[in-house]
């Protein structure tokens, strides 16, 4: 029998296609997950380039109860900002705009000033400790001009998994709603400076390190060669042309009302306020709330439509060069495998699903998963990181919604 905290939590789905024995068991995964795992939970799924289930569970606001989760709900994607990203990057590509094989420096010139710098272990993101350097790398330099918008996209540049980035970036933002003493090219100058005088941890090209600050960089690339700010960059290369209305940053200042929008962790250490209406991440929070590994608002709905977009090659994303290679392997023979921007099979959260899948979570508990084989897209949003920051119940979640949105491709329960 179900607890009440459980029974009391708001259910409802907006489109069923499933199979009764199917729909019953993700919606008995979603209710044990809501509130346990996360406060509200939205997911997404496509098949056969068509809605096929969409269910949304929970408050808005856990604590007054006055707003139910449904299609309008904003979430806070994480890095999913970063599919978003590399798709404009590669845009401007597929345009010639620029070459995936040239230096990041040919358009951000700051990060090649400081010439060849050293190799440290990082910092780690959850305690913002620096990580120990490996004896053997301790005399290495690496030289910011070898950097490639291709090693940027795969994580093979050699910069840093994560670093306090927003420490100088400037004051701590002021809640959303209130005017900022720093402008937004202020702090993404300071933020740039930072980056472009930070250690590396390995030689461009040789191995795989997931870095926020090598899409820090790209989202800073893309606003310069459209010449425009990443929210008009983002809006004309993406939104407008697929139709993604709900794709934002910064939601408030969008006129988004706060109820749309869903919450998420409460920062204690930093900002001293739950974040509401504003980034969950410290780095783009400190970045004026924009950048391009993070910072991105939208429905469950239009997530997986991107999705879509991209496992049907919609012709409006104009991609044409790149998008076979973009979810094929990019980073062979080692210990990641990596398309551009998108992470490919193998990988634990799309084990389910066939060799030919790709995707990519977020760390407030999102995550997008696409099998051409089942032609099947699968979006999930939570707020997971409302209860804290351990990343266990999220896991289980995608893994167990992914394993049954694929047995049910597999059972033949898929519309005709």
């Amino acid at each position: 029998m179900r607890s009440r905290a459980v029974t009391d939590q708001p259910f409802r789905t907006e489109i069923d296609k499933l199979s009764a024995a199917t729909s019953a068991r993700a919606r008995a995964v979603i209710e044990d997950a809501v509130p346990a795992v996360a406060p509200v939970l939205a997911v997404s799924v496509w098949q056969a380039g068509a809605p096929w289930y969409e269910a949304y569970a929970g408050w808005v606001d856990p604590e007054e109860r006055s707003t139910p989760a449904g299609f309008r709900s904003l979430f806070d994607l994480a890095s999913l900002t970063k599919l978003f990203t590399a798709t404009a990057l590669l845009r401007l590509a597929n345009d010639f705009k620029l070459d995936l094989d040239d230096s990041i420096t040919a358009v951000v010139a700051e990060f090649g000033a400081s010439g060849p710098r050293g190799v440290d272990g990082g910092q780690d993101p959850l305690t913002w400790e620096p990580l120990p350097v490996p004896p053997e790398r301790a005399s290495w330099t690496v030289d910011p001009a070898a950097v490639s918008y291709r090693q940027l996209l795969t994580h093979t540049s050699g910069l840093a998994p994560w670093r306090s980035i927003f420490e100088a970036a400037g004051p701590t933002p002021p809640p959303p709603g209130s005017p900022d003493t720093v402008t937004l090219e202020a702090r993404w100058s300071a933020a740039l400076a930072a980056i472009s005088s930070s250690p590396f941890v390995a030689r461009p090209g040789e191995e795989v390190h997931y870095s926020d600050l090598g899409f820090m960089l790209l989202g800073m690339a893309v606003a310069r060669r459209f010449e425009r700010a990443l929210p008009e960059a983002m809006q004309a290369l993406i939104r407008d042309r697929l139709g993604l209305d709900s794709l934002t940053y910064l939601p408030l200042a969008a006129d988004r009302p706060r109820t749309q929008v869903v919450p998420t962790e409460l920062d204690e250490r930093w900002r001293g306020r739950r974040c509401w209406g504003e980034v969950d991440d410290e780095n783009t929070a400190g970045l004026g709330g924009v950048s391009g590994h993070a910072g991105l608002f939208a429905t469950v709905h239009d997530v997986a439509r991107f999705g879509v977009a991209w496992l049907r090659q919609d012709p409006r994303l104009r991609l044409e060069r790149f998008m076979r290679t973009a979810v094929q392997d990019q980073a062979p023979e080692k210990d990641a495998a990596r398309g551009l921007g998108w992470q490919v099979q193998p990988a634990d959260y799309l084990a389910p699903f066939s060799d030919q899948a790709y995707g990519h979570t977020g760390f407030t508990g999102t995550s997008l998963a696409v099998d051409p084989r089942r032609d099947l897209v699968v979006a999930l949003c939570t707020n997971r990181v409302y209860h804290g920051r351990d990343p266990a119940g999220i896991d289980r979640l995608r893994l167990d919604l992914h394993q049954i949105f694929a047995a049910a491709t597999e059972a033949g329960l898929a519309p005709s």
